[in-house]
């Protein structure tokens, strides 16, 4: 079954799914069929089957919810370590350059704590905790502003490719040695 946008279910969702499944392990025990059970809860029969060998193979504990799968967290302890690490630089941890990129911090992540995240994850996990995207305060000394409005005027339309080929014979552009 697919989520909406953000993913799984809420904690109430959850729970509303376990008492589904808990009466059908009820109905299990009173010995209903699978068909019956399906029809009376609303649900495919398929997944009566699935409860019904959990329940036979575990019992009622094995139709239980397992809770939010939710992303991996760094505690306290390991989050003061991150901030700690990203406050040495990048150069410290084997990149050429000083900029913290969230692949970089990502990677970071998972050769000090072994835990997996996302880019996405990594962001969210860094927002979360204070941390912000950072541009420079000022414009690099060597930067020559009039050589960059010619490069847009005179280079840019040139190198820039087209958004769609323009077919031979078509009327939507005219060539200027055209009648």
């Amino acid at each position: 079954m697919r989520y909406a946008q953000g993913g799984g279910l809420t904690d109430a969702g959850r729970a509303a799914r376990e008492r589904i499944r808990l009466q059908a392990v009820e109905r299990f025990e009173g010995g209903e069929k699978n068909r019956e059970i399906a029809a009376a809860l609303r649900v495919s029969e398929r997944s009566v089957e699935r409860w019904r060998r959990q329940w036979r193979e575990v019992g009622a504990s094995g139709v239980r919810s397992k809770g939010s799968p939710g992303r991996p967290r760094l505690s306290d302890t390991q989050m003061g370590r991150l901030e700690r690490e990203l406050k040495r630089g990048p150069r410290a941890h084997g990149w050429a350059d000083q900029r913290w990129t969230l692949s970089r911090v990502k990677t970071l992540i998972g050769r000090l704590f072994h835990v997996s995240y996302t880019v996405e994850g990594t962001w969210r996990l860094l927002k979360r905790h204070g941390w912000s995207w950072q541009q420079p305060a000022r414009r690099a000394i060597e930067r020559d502003d009039s050589a960059v409005e010619l490069w847009k005027k005179e280079v840019w339309p040139r190198v820039k490719a087209p958004r769609r080929p323009v077919e031979p014979g078509s009327s939507s552009r005219t060539r200027p040695d055209s009648p």
